[in-house]
Protein backbone atom coordinates (compact mmCIF):
# COMPACT_ATOMS: atom_id res chain seq x y z
CA UNK A 1 0.00 0.00 0.00
CA UNK A 2 1.48 3.65 -1.00
CA UNK A 3 2.56 5.44 2.11
CA UNK A 4 0.24 8.12 1.94
CA UNK A 5 -2.64 5.80 2.04
CA UNK A 6 -1.65 3.63 4.51
CA UNK A 7 -1.02 6.82 6.90
CA UNK A 8 -4.83 8.15 5.55
CA UNK A 9 -5.80 5.08 6.86
CA UNK A 10 -4.47 4.91 9.84
CA UNK A 11 -5.44 8.45 10.54
CA UNK A 12 -9.25 7.64 9.50
CA UNK A 13 -9.06 4.59 11.88
CA UNK A 14 -8.36 6.97 15.16
CA UNK A 15 -12.02 8.86 13.88
CA UNK A 16 -13.75 5.53 14.00
CA UNK A 17 -15.55 4.16 17.23
CA UNK A 18 -13.79 1.23 17.08
CA UNK A 19 -15.47 -0.83 19.88
CA UNK A 20 -18.61 0.22 19.09
CA UNK A 21 -18.24 -1.04 15.01
CA UNK A 22 -16.43 -4.47 16.40
CA UNK A 23 -19.69 -5.20 19.34
CA UNK A 24 -21.92 -4.79 15.96
CA UNK A 25 -19.16 -7.33 14.39
CA UNK A 26 -19.76 -9.43 16.82
CA UNK A 27 -23.38 -9.46 17.25
CA UNK A 28 -23.81 -10.00 13.50
CA UNK A 29 -21.17 -12.85 13.67
CA UNK A 30 -22.81 -14.61 16.86
CA UNK A 31 -26.24 -14.47 14.96
CA UNK A 32 -28.17 -18.23 14.38
CA UNK A 33 -30.29 -17.20 12.28
CA UNK A 34 -30.21 -18.77 9.11
CA UNK A 35 -30.59 -16.38 6.45
CA UNK A 36 -27.76 -14.21 7.67
CA UNK A 37 -25.54 -16.42 8.87
CA UNK A 38 -25.08 -18.43 5.50
CA UNK A 39 -25.05 -15.14 3.91
CA UNK A 40 -22.22 -13.64 6.08
CA UNK A 41 -20.50 -17.40 5.73
CA UNK A 42 -20.68 -17.63 1.83
CA UNK A 43 -20.01 -14.07 0.88
CA UNK A 44 -16.44 -14.18 3.34
CA UNK A 45 -15.62 -17.90 1.78
CA UNK A 46 -16.15 -16.31 -1.48
CA UNK A 47 -13.68 -13.06 -1.23
CA UNK A 48 -11.10 -14.41 0.66
CA UNK A 49 -11.37 -17.68 -0.86
CA UNK A 50 -11.10 -19.81 2.25
CA UNK A 51 -10.15 -23.66 1.89
CA UNK A 52 -12.17 -25.83 4.06
CA UNK A 53 -10.86 -28.85 3.00
CA UNK A 54 -8.33 -29.27 6.08
CA UNK A 55 -11.44 -28.29 8.29
CA UNK A 56 -13.28 -30.72 10.74
CA UNK A 57 -16.53 -29.65 8.93
CA UNK A 58 -16.02 -29.16 5.19
CA UNK A 59 -19.55 -28.05 4.53
CA UNK A 60 -20.89 -24.40 5.86
CA UNK A 61 -24.40 -25.30 6.38
CA UNK A 62 -22.56 -27.15 9.10
CA UNK A 63 -21.55 -23.99 11.33
CA UNK A 64 -24.32 -22.86 13.63
CA UNK A 65 -23.11 -19.19 13.39
CA UNK A 66 -20.01 -17.07 11.62
CA UNK A 67 -18.17 -16.87 14.72
CA UNK A 68 -18.46 -20.63 14.51
CA UNK A 69 -17.50 -20.99 10.99
CA UNK A 70 -14.16 -19.05 11.76
CA UNK A 71 -12.93 -20.32 14.53
CA UNK A 72 -13.67 -23.98 13.04
CA UNK A 73 -11.76 -26.51 14.38
CA UNK A 74 -9.32 -28.70 12.03
CA UNK A 75 -9.57 -32.14 11.23
CA UNK A 76 -7.51 -34.97 13.21
CA UNK A 77 -3.84 -34.64 12.23
CA UNK A 78 -4.33 -31.76 9.97
CA UNK A 79 -1.35 -30.03 11.54
CA UNK A 80 1.17 -32.67 12.92
CA UNK A 81 3.26 -31.66 15.93
CA UNK A 82 6.87 -32.08 16.07
CA UNK A 83 7.91 -35.52 17.51
CA UNK A 84 10.81 -34.15 19.72
CA UNK A 85 9.96 -32.38 23.17
CA UNK A 86 12.42 -30.55 22.82
CA UNK A 87 11.26 -28.82 19.54
CA UNK A 88 9.13 -25.35 19.64
CA UNK A 89 5.73 -25.71 17.73
CA UNK A 90 4.70 -22.67 15.39
CA UNK A 91 1.68 -21.66 17.56
CA UNK A 92 -0.39 -20.41 14.49
CA UNK A 93 -1.23 -20.45 11.14
CA UNK A 94 -0.07 -16.89 9.16
CA UNK A 95 2.74 -14.80 7.82
CA UNK A 96 5.92 -13.99 9.82
CA UNK A 97 6.11 -10.17 9.91
CA UNK A 98 9.24 -9.56 11.83
CA UNK A 99 11.35 -11.71 14.03
CA UNK A 100 14.55 -11.18 15.59
CA UNK A 101 16.17 -10.44 18.86
CA UNK A 102 14.76 -8.40 22.13
CA UNK A 103 17.63 -5.74 22.59
CA UNK A 104 17.30 -3.22 25.66
CA UNK A 105 13.86 -4.06 25.86
CA UNK A 106 12.68 -3.27 22.25
CA UNK A 107 11.36 -5.17 19.69
CA UNK A 108 10.94 -4.27 15.93
CA UNK A 109 7.48 -3.74 14.67
CA UNK A 110 8.28 -2.44 10.82
CA UNK A 111 11.19 -0.98 9.45
CA UNK A 112 12.69 2.04 11.76
CA UNK A 113 10.09 1.72 14.54
CA UNK A 114 10.95 -0.26 17.72
CA UNK A 115 8.31 -0.81 21.09
CA UNK A 116 9.29 -2.09 24.53
CA UNK A 117 8.88 -5.15 25.71
CA UNK A 118 7.71 -3.58 29.22
CA UNK A 119 5.27 -2.26 27.40
CA UNK A 120 3.16 -4.93 25.39
CA UNK A 121 3.28 -7.53 28.75
CA UNK A 122 4.01 -5.41 31.60
CA UNK A 123 5.09 -7.37 34.35
CA UNK A 124 4.85 -10.21 32.49
CA UNK A 125 7.80 -9.79 30.15
CA UNK A 126 10.22 -10.39 33.40
CA UNK A 127 12.89 -12.45 31.99
CA UNK A 128 12.82 -11.78 28.16
CA UNK A 129 15.11 -9.03 27.09
CA UNK A 130 17.76 -10.68 25.21
CA UNK A 131 15.46 -13.42 24.10
CA UNK A 132 13.98 -13.98 20.70
CA UNK A 133 10.30 -13.06 19.05
CA UNK A 134 8.54 -13.92 16.21
CA UNK A 135 5.55 -11.70 15.26
CA UNK A 136 3.07 -13.63 12.79
CA UNK A 137 -0.28 -12.10 11.40
CA UNK A 138 -3.15 -13.84 10.62
CA UNK A 139 -4.99 -13.18 7.95
CA UNK A 140 -8.80 -13.05 7.57
CA UNK A 141 -8.99 -16.37 5.93
CA UNK A 142 -6.56 -18.09 7.92
CA UNK A 143 -7.06 -21.07 10.65
CA UNK A 144 -8.02 -18.69 14.23
CA UNK A 145 -7.12 -20.66 16.90
CA UNK A 146 -3.90 -20.01 19.21
CA UNK A 147 -2.05 -23.15 20.44
CA UNK A 148 1.03 -23.55 23.05
CA UNK A 149 4.20 -24.19 21.13
CA UNK A 150 5.88 -26.49 24.12
CA UNK A 151 4.16 -28.76 26.83
CA UNK A 152 3.84 -26.60 30.10
CA UNK A 153 1.67 -24.68 33.08
CA UNK A 154 -0.15 -21.46 31.99
CA UNK A 155 1.13 -19.78 34.90
CA UNK A 156 -0.47 -16.45 34.22
CA UNK A 157 -2.61 -14.56 32.05
CA UNK A 158 -2.80 -10.41 32.14
CA UNK A 159 -5.66 -8.93 30.32
CA UNK A 160 -5.01 -5.60 28.45
CA UNK A 161 -7.44 -2.87 27.28
CA UNK A 162 -6.54 -0.78 24.99
CA UNK A 163 -7.26 0.39 21.09
CA UNK A 164 -8.39 -1.32 18.24
CA UNK A 165 -6.27 -0.57 15.38
CA UNK A 166 -6.36 -3.12 12.41
CA UNK A 167 -3.08 -5.21 12.48
CA UNK A 168 -2.32 -5.13 9.03
CA UNK A 169 1.45 -4.45 7.38
CA UNK A 170 0.01 -1.23 6.90
CA UNK A 171 -1.04 0.12 10.31
CA UNK A 172 2.06 -1.38 11.49
CA UNK A 173 4.26 1.18 9.42
CA UNK A 174 1.78 3.63 10.44
CA UNK A 175 0.97 3.37 13.71
CA UNK A 176 4.05 4.12 16.53
CA UNK A 177 4.05 1.22 18.86
CA UNK A 178 0.41 -0.25 17.62
CA UNK A 179 0.77 -3.61 20.03
CA UNK A 180 1.36 -2.15 23.03
CA UNK A 181 -1.56 -0.01 21.92
CA UNK A 182 -4.17 -2.25 21.16
CA UNK A 183 -6.36 -4.57 23.61
CA UNK A 184 -4.17 -7.74 24.32
CA UNK A 185 -3.90 -11.40 26.16
CA UNK A 186 -0.46 -11.99 27.34
CA UNK A 187 -0.14 -15.40 28.42
CA UNK A 188 3.25 -16.82 30.49
CA UNK A 189 3.29 -20.86 29.79
CA UNK A 190 6.05 -22.64 31.95
CA UNK A 191 7.52 -25.88 30.44
CA UNK A 192 10.12 -28.21 31.39
CA UNK A 193 12.77 -26.45 29.54
CA UNK A 194 11.99 -22.70 30.38
CA UNK A 195 9.14 -20.09 29.92
CA UNK A 196 7.28 -18.65 26.85
CA UNK A 197 5.35 -15.36 26.23
CA UNK A 198 2.67 -15.99 23.65
CA UNK A 199 0.68 -12.50 23.02
CA UNK A 200 -2.80 -12.80 21.69
CA UNK A 201 -3.21 -9.31 19.85
CA UNK A 202 -6.79 -7.87 19.02
CA UNK A 203 -7.89 -5.49 16.21
CA UNK A 204 -10.35 -3.63 14.52
CA UNK A 205 -13.65 -6.17 14.48
CA UNK A 206 -11.94 -8.49 16.51
CA UNK A 207 -13.26 -7.68 19.83
CA UNK A 208 -13.09 -11.40 21.09
CA UNK A 209 -9.94 -12.70 22.04
CA UNK A 210 -11.70 -16.45 23.63
CA UNK A 211 -9.90 -18.71 25.73
CA UNK A 212 -10.79 -22.68 26.60
CA UNK A 213 -9.83 -21.94 30.06
CA UNK A 214 -11.20 -19.95 32.77
CA UNK A 215 -10.13 -16.31 32.42
CA UNK A 216 -11.08 -12.17 31.97
CA UNK A 217 -13.48 -12.03 28.92
CA UNK A 218 -13.11 -9.64 25.90
CA UNK A 219 -13.17 -6.97 25.45
CA UNK A 220 -11.43 -5.96 28.35
CA UNK A 221 -12.52 -3.39 30.61
CA UNK A 222 -9.30 -3.23 33.35
CA UNK A 223 -5.92 -4.67 33.32
CA UNK A 224 -6.44 -7.70 34.91
CA UNK A 225 -3.71 -10.51 36.14
CA UNK A 226 -4.68 -14.01 36.63
CA UNK A 227 -2.95 -17.16 37.59
CA UNK A 228 -5.08 -20.13 35.57
CA UNK A 229 -2.63 -22.71 36.45
CA UNK A 230 -3.92 -25.06 33.50
CA UNK A 231 -1.85 -27.84 32.09
CA UNK A 232 -1.22 -27.40 28.14
CA UNK A 233 -0.16 -30.09 26.05
CA UNK A 234 2.04 -29.25 23.50
CA UNK A 235 -0.56 -28.16 20.47
CA UNK A 236 -3.51 -27.91 22.77
CA UNK A 237 -5.41 -24.95 22.23
CA UNK A 238 -4.50 -21.67 24.51
CA UNK A 239 -7.03 -19.10 22.61
CA UNK A 240 -9.03 -17.85 19.83
CA UNK A 241 -9.23 -15.11 17.55
CA UNK A 242 -12.74 -14.02 15.79
CA UNK A 243 -11.38 -12.36 12.37
CA UNK A 244 -7.50 -11.37 11.62
CA UNK A 245 -5.37 -10.32 14.02
CA UNK A 246 -1.73 -11.49 15.49
CA UNK A 247 0.60 -13.54 17.69
CA UNK A 248 3.31 -12.31 19.44
CA UNK A 249 5.70 -15.41 20.53
CA UNK A 250 8.99 -14.64 22.66
CA UNK A 251 11.57 -16.38 23.96
CA UNK A 252 13.83 -16.26 26.87
CA UNK A 253 17.48 -14.92 26.14
CA UNK A 254 19.57 -18.78 27.24
CA UNK A 255 18.05 -22.33 26.24
CA UNK A 256 16.32 -21.31 23.18
CA UNK A 257 16.53 -20.62 19.73
CA UNK A 258 14.25 -19.85 17.27
CA UNK A 259 14.67 -20.79 13.43
CA UNK A 260 16.23 -18.17 10.89
CA UNK A 261 12.62 -16.44 10.23
CA UNK A 262 11.67 -14.08 6.59
CA UNK A 263 9.11 -11.30 6.35
CA UNK A 264 6.17 -12.38 4.83
CA UNK A 265 7.39 -16.73 5.38
CA UNK A 266 4.08 -18.21 5.44
CA UNK A 267 3.81 -20.73 8.48
CA UNK A 268 1.51 -23.33 9.91
CA UNK A 269 0.70 -24.52 13.42
CA UNK A 270 2.97 -27.20 14.21
CA UNK A 271 5.55 -26.76 12.17
CA UNK A 272 9.23 -26.67 14.34
CA UNK A 273 9.58 -23.02 14.84
CA UNK A 274 12.87 -23.12 17.41
CA UNK A 275 13.91 -25.79 19.31
CA UNK A 276 14.66 -25.54 23.63
CA UNK A 277 19.17 -26.47 23.79
CA UNK A 278 21.10 -28.20 26.40
CA UNK A 279 23.08 -25.60 28.09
Amino acid sequence: MDSSIAKAFAAMQRLLPQHELTRLAGWLANSSTAWLKLSLMRAFAKAYKVDLSDAARSRIEDYGSFNDFFTRELKAGARPLPNDDAILACPVDGRVSQSGRIADGQMLQAKGWRYSLAGLAHELAEGFDGGSFATIYLAPPDYHRVHAPSAGVLIAARAIPGALFSVNAATEGTVEGLFCRNERLVCRLRTAFGDLLIVLVGALLVGSIATPWPGPRSPYRTAETVQPDVQLAQGAELGRFLLGSTVILCTPPKGCQLNALQARQRVQMGQPLGRWLDL
